[in-house]
């Protein structure tokens, strides 16, 4: 079995680099999640188009040597998990007449020679989160997989965790990732259900978009549900969460009384106190519009906040 490929890695480092600060660049713009188009695209390195994704999981750009990167597809064919010492396991290319296929020696080459990479995971069709830099670890021809340690990447934060067991920073960045991706799932199922616009405003720019829970995720009834959720600009998310606005379990918007009878300029009467009365933009599909239990228990705690103002 072929181990890896020999090859003069700092051409390769160097669109690394880019490709890693590219990637901070767009989640700064767009946030962790960004749409698979943008991947597909990429950016100019040297003179040369540098894709991010390809077809298949396993991706090598043209003017690299080694894959720089590996992609979960939403609803793909694999199933990648995470195992009991928490490193990812990652499906090879093909079957077992395929274990020497290129992209496979290539992610043999990348554990090999140590070289970092990104993974894609699929939040929704068309939708990633990109998490870097990742390590492949360990390689099991018998199942098919390799593993993918994600306990260096960006999930930690900027603390310093170079004093744990490695084994409890794989541990804390499994759960840092399952987070993302419960959080970003939320995101982006209830984004889309209301076309990607503010709710209340209709403002387009997802960018500047959230998705609020109704009921909190902290307690029992907050479920990551697009019927507990609404998608608001980060302007109304916050009136939201604050109670400066409630919604009526018949989708009417209500400002609290002291609000609105406050004068602060235009952005206070035109963006709050406008939406007094206005009814929710709702989404298409019946099933995905706010459950009236929700919002009634909801605005319950708006009234609750109105009377203590």
């Amino acid at each position: 079995m072929a181990v890896g490929l020999d090859f003069d890695r700092g051409h390769d480092d160097r669109v690394r680099t880019a490709a890693f600060e590219w990637l901070t660049g767009r989640q700064l713009i767009q946030g962790e999640v960004l749409p698979r188009k943008l991947l597909a695209d990429g950016f100019t390195f040297g003179g040369e188009r540098v894709r991010l994704v390809g077809p298949q999981g396993i991706f090598k750009p043209a003017t690299m040597q080694v894959p720089l990167s590996i992609t979960t597809a939403p609803r793909g064919p694999y199933d990648d998990t995470f195992d009991s010492d928490y490193l990812l396991q990652y499906r090879y290319r093909g079957d077992h007449g395929d274990r020497d296929h290129r992209d496979n020696v290539g992610l043999r080459t990348a554990m090999w020679r140590r070289l970092p990479l990104v993974y894609f995971h699929g939040i929704v069709p068309g939708r990633y989160l990109a998490i870097w830099p990742v390590f492949v670890v360990g390689d099991t021809p018998d199942l098919l997989t390799f593993s993918i340690d994600l306990s260096e990447s960006s999930v930690l934060g900027s603390s310093d965790w170079s004093e744990l067991e490695p084994e409890l920073r794989r541990k804390y960045a499994t759960v840092q990732v399952k987070r993302r991706l419960h959080q970003g799932a939320f995101r982006e199922r209830v984004l889309r259900a209301y076309r990607y616009q503010c709710a209340l405003c209709r403002l387009r720019h997802d960018e500047l978009l959230d998705a609020a829970h109704i009921i909190p995720d902290s307690e029992p009834e907050g479920v990551p549900e697009v019927r507990n959720g609404l998608a608001l600009c980060r302007l109304h998310h916050v009136a939201f969460d604050r109670f400066f606005v409630g919604v009526r379990p018949d989708y009417i918007i209500r400002i609290r009384p002291d609000v609105l009878a406050e004068c602060d300029g235009p952005t206070l009467r035109h963006a709050i106190q406008g939406l007094h009365n206005r009814r929710l933009e709702l989404p298409r599909k019946l099933t995905e519009r706010p459950a009236a239990a929700l919002l009634e228990q909801r605005y319950e705690r708006f009234r609750a906040m109105a009377v203590a103002s």
